[in-house]
This record gives structure tokens, C-alpha cells and sequence, in this order.
């Protein structure tokens, strides 16, 4: 398939710049059969079914984004992708140009980066004058996505990150996990909706762009994930007594589809680097439906929601929300698809 077959216009109106209370977004309902229904993310314990799983990323955003100068004071932008080493970090420098191997980066009177390593796109590895970790909830900053056209703010700290999430190192929040909270999670478990978790850590892989003319000639970065043994027993214990397994966001199906992969057909418990792409055509094994925000024009994420529920259907619903002006991207509203 070629990439602008999952084009569309947007309104850059329809961009969300802050979140709504979570909860009370927006939620376009995608039956497998039937018009679309317009409904609330507060809604879902009416929408999902008692037997049902709601499985969650549990990884946790990392202010990951630091601001620093070049020697001769020039200011220049870091952003930490994946740790390479005890104090080496792959990272995105803007602008790169610049940023030779040997560049010293101040951060502060105290800490400072290397340039060791320059690659294309402004990607470099960087080498700290001391572990970068324990400084970042003072010197990062949360690493808000461009179309969100402000500075990052004190609220983006608690709401640029899911009420569940655990385990550090995720670059970008697993956005359709945003809309919940502690009060609906209640009201699901009181409809007999269990819940479980995964891991993955939202790196490059799920937002790298596609420059390429068709889907077969991109290439996925790899993202650690995990899967527990109370989790692949949660999903037998669903399958067995009928019930659905929900996924909450894409990186939720990528994570539940490659532990699939991996186990020959069922989730196994276990963990890894996963480079899975799921286009139109992919077989899944383990996801039946998806809860998930709205995506941008060719991006990899519209391709695996056209892929879990239809091209044509998929960029339809797009089209209607765009009309009843449904928010778009990462603190926009969300869909309710069932599997085509």
C-alpha cells in the first residue's frame, strides 16, 4: 500500500493544545457493524462488557526534554531517546548541525553533555558529566509533542502521564491512557471489568515519520516491552470464559501482538525489543478492541488502527469527527473501535 493512502485534511484548529478533565473527552463509538456513535470517555463502563479486559501501558514519561548552551553561549535543544550506557544517552540535539563529536553542551554550572557520536536527522549520542537521571525532574522538562505549539507547564507534569503508570522510560505518553481516572476506573471494575498491564516504552518506533512511498519500505525502531505471567494469565482466563480483550492505545496492540508473535499465536509471558508494524492485512491474535486518540495524516498509528478496523471505515470516522469537530492528537479526544 502507498503511504497517502492514509492522508487527510486537518483543521489546524482541531489540534488540542491542552487536555480536557480526564474522563469527559470526547469518544466516537466504531461498531463493527452500524453508523457511528457519538459518546464520552466517562461512558465506557456502559459501552465495554462484564467479562472484558482492559489492559493498560503502565510505562512512565520522563522529562526527557533539556535545554542547554553550546560553547559561546548558543542555545541548543536535547532530547533523550533510549540510554546507551551508564551516562550515554541516544538523543535528538536541535539544532544539530553544529553539535560535532567533542561539542561540550552546558546544562548547568555543574552538569554537561559530550557530543561522542553524530548520525543524520540530528541524531547524536551524548556522554554526561554524571548520570543524567537524578537531575531531570530539575532540568527536564516534559517532552510535549510539536503539533502542541507552547511550552511545556507545571500541569503538564501530572497530566502528560496516565494515573497508572510505574515503570520509567517512555519518551511520549501512551496517550489513550490519558483520558482515565482513578474515579472511572472504579466505575469499570464495579461493571466487572478487570484490568491488567504491559510494557512498553513510547520511544522513536511509535512516532518515527514515513518518508517512504510505500508501507513495505519503512522500517520500525525497536521498543522494549514486557509482559508478565499475571498478565498472559489474565488474557487465557478472558479468552476462556468469552470475554474481549480491550486495549488501551496502540502501543497496548503492538506490545500484546508481538508477545503473540512470540509465543507462536498466544501471549506468553515474557519481554523484549519489538520492530512490529501492523498495516492493513496483519493477522492479530490477541486485541479485540481498541480504544485510541486520533492519529496524524500517514502516520504508522493510523496505519495499525486502519489495520484493526478498516482503511475506508477507519479514515470515514475520521471525516465525521472532523465535522462534529472532535480535538485531534495526543490531548484530543478518542475512539472505541471494535476489530473489522
Amino acid at each position: 500500500m502507498r503511504t497517502r493512502d492514509f492522508d487527510y485534511e486537518l483543521p489546524p484548529e482541531r489540534i488540542a493544545q491542552h487536555p480536557a478533565p480526564r474522563g469527559e473527552s470526547r469518544l466516537l463509538v466504531l461498531d463493527r457493524e452500524g453508523p457511528e456513535r457519538h459518546a464520552r470517555v466517562r461512558d465506557l463502563p456502559a459501552l465495554l462488557r462484564p467479562g472484558d479486559l482492559l489492559v493498560l501501558n503502565d510505562t512512565r514519561v520522563i522529562p526527557a526534554r533539556l535545554f542547554g548552551r553550546r560553547p559561546g553561549g548558543a542555545p541548543i535543544e536535547i532530547l533523550l531517546t533510549s540510554k546507551a550506557g551508564d551516562r550515554e544517552w541516544d538523543t535528538l540535539v536541535k539544532p544539530g548541525r553544529r553539535a560535532r563529536p567533542g561539542t561540550v553542551i552546558a546544562l548547568d554550572e555543574h552538569l554537561s553533555a559530550e557530543v561522542i557520536e553524530k548520525e543524520e536527522a540530528g541524531r547524536h549520542r551524548l556522554r554526561f558529566s554524571e548520570p543524567i537521571e537524578p537531575h531531570l525532574e530539575r532540568l527536564g522538562h516534559m517532552p510535549l509533542p510539536p503539533y502542541i505549539q507552547r511550552s511545556d507547564e507545571a500541569e503538564d507534569r501530572e497530566r502528560y502521564q496516565t494515573v497508572w503508570a510505574r515503570h520509567p522510560g517512555a519518551i511520549a505518553a501512551p496517550t489513550a491512557g490519558l483520558h482515565f481516572s482513578h474515579a472511572l476506573l472504579d466505575d469499570l471494575a464495579a461493571a466487572g471489568i478487570e484490568r491488567a498491564t504491559v510494557t512498553l516504552h513510547v520511544g522513536l518506533g511509535t512516532f518515527k515519520p514515513v518518508t517512504v512511498e510505500t508501507l513495505d519500505e519503512h522500517r520500525m525502531e525497536s521498543e522494549r516491552w514486557e509482559v508478565t505471567e499475571a498478565t498472559a494469565a489474565a488474557l487465557h482466563q478472558t479468552r476462556a470464559r468469552g470475554g474481549r480483550v480491550v486495549a488501551v492505545g496502540t502501543t497496548v496492540v503492538r506490545t500484546l501482538e508481538s508477545a503473540a508473535l512470540a509465543g507462536g499465536g498466544t501471549v506468553q509471558p515474557g519481554s523484549g525489543a519489538t520492530e512490529l508494524f501492523i498495516t492493513p492485512g496483519f493477522a492479530f491474535r490477541a486485541v479485540d478492541v481498541l480504544l485510541t486518540n486520533f492519529h496524524l495524516p500517514q502516520s504508522t498509528l493510523l496505519m495499525l488502527v486502519s489495520a484493526f478496523a478498516g482503511r475506508e471505515r477507519v479514515l470515514a470516522a475520521y471525516a465525521e469527527a472532523i465535522r462534529e469537530e472532535y480535538r485531534f492528537y495526543s490531548y484530543g479526544d478518542a475512539m472505541l473501535l471494535e476489530r473489522g
